[in-house]
């Protein structure tokens, strides 16, 4: 009996440990960009390497993991996103003015701004499917209906929300670690099994392959990309109320850009645009290479706008080598 036990957990361990090897494999140059990316920080500014400003950056990069995550899916079904960071806005004020405005109890606004959200991403997955417009299209109109939306609702103006349970939501912490963190860790465990672990994430690869194939196969395609869109516009919508009750208000003009940081992290991960493949590790990695860059940039003080050149060179940067992998593997 013990004999038994003792091979169940070697092999446990032994399946950990190549599971660890095959990541650190297929991430190998972005890893070692990463390390020499903290090492060259932590080398030109003493501060970088302070335990407040890891908590900092890990806090920094939990709206951009939930956006990544969702747009992982997005990306591997090969569309794309453009609404999350109007739908952060839109979430976040609906949720600020239902609670500053009528006086809605906190838990209820919270769950109408999160369910505004999710029903954009919705209404994303049910033009896309349904209509064969382009996922780039169709994100791009919601990106300017929801940041409308935004500024109707409050008038262009922020709605301030002065209430320390709603605030806890978004700059409470669990014993050292930020809440939005621990947030950002539930929906990556729960997308990373819903890739890897579920019938739904093998569709999901498969519509992103080859959506012809998939459909002779009996995969209801329609249905997978309305659950992504869905997923996407849930992540965004929640990093939204997180965002206000972290900021005490709603504000109509948050989230401008997000979607290229996402976009940034999904595709520095591996994942490619021309759909079918993407690890959820990778995304991963890829959220902490755009958040320590962002880190770093500011300790260094380069200025906003010499930042977004910088970022758009790395964006570009990770599409040529993705372009060159798909070309070498062609080729192969």
């Amino acid at each position: 009996m013990m004999k038994v036990v003792t091979n169940s957990k070697t092999n446990l361990f032994e399946k950990i440990g190549l599971d660890i090897l095959q990541f650190m494999k297929e991430n190998f140059g972005i890893l070692i960009g990463f390390v020499a990316l903290c090492v060259a920080l932590s080398i030109i500014s003493p501060a970088f390497l302070t335990e407040a400003n890891i908590l900092n950056i890990l806090r920094q990069v939990s709206t951009n993991a939930n956006l990544a995550l969702g747009m992982t899916l997005v990306i591997i079904i090969c569309g794309i996103d453009l609404s999350v960071g109007s739908i952060v806005a839109l979430s976040g004020t609906v949720t600020g003015g239902l609670i500053a405005f009528s006086g809605v109890p906190i838990s209820i606004a919270v769950l109408i701004g999160i369910l505004v959200g999710t029903l954009a991403g919705a209404f994303n997955g049910v033009v896309v499917a349904y209509t064969g417009i382009p996922s780039f299209i169709v994100t791009l109109a919601m990106l300017n209906i929801a940041r409308g939306a935004a500024y109707v609702y409050t008038g262009g103006q922020p709605i301030r929300v002065m209430n320390e349970g709603f605030n806890v939501i978004g700059a409470g912490y669990l014993g050292p670690i930020p809440l939005p963190v621990i947030y950002s860790f539930i929906f990556l465990v729960i997308t990373f099994l819903i890739l890897n672990k579920t019938k739904l994430g093998r569709h999901i690869y498969a519509v992103g392959g080859n959506k012809e194939a998939a459909r002779f196969t009996g995969i209801k395609i329609k249905k997978v990309e309305i659950f992504v869109y869905t997923f996407s516009g849930f992540l965004a919508a929640f990093s939204g109320v997180v965002l206000a009750a972290r900021m005490f208000s709603g504000q109509p003009t948050v989230g401008n850009g997000f979607e290229l940081d996402a976009i940034a992290a999904v595709v520095l991960g591996g994942t490619s645009m021309t759909g079918g493949i993407g690890k959820i590790g990778g995304t991963l990695i890829g959220v902490l290479v755009i958040g320590v860059l962002n880190n770093g940039l500011n300790l260094l003080n380069i200025n906003s706008f010499w930042q977004l050149i910088i970022k758009g060179i790395v964006i570009l940067a990770a599409v040529y080598v993705d372009m060159m992998k798909k070309r070498k593997e062609a080729r192969a």
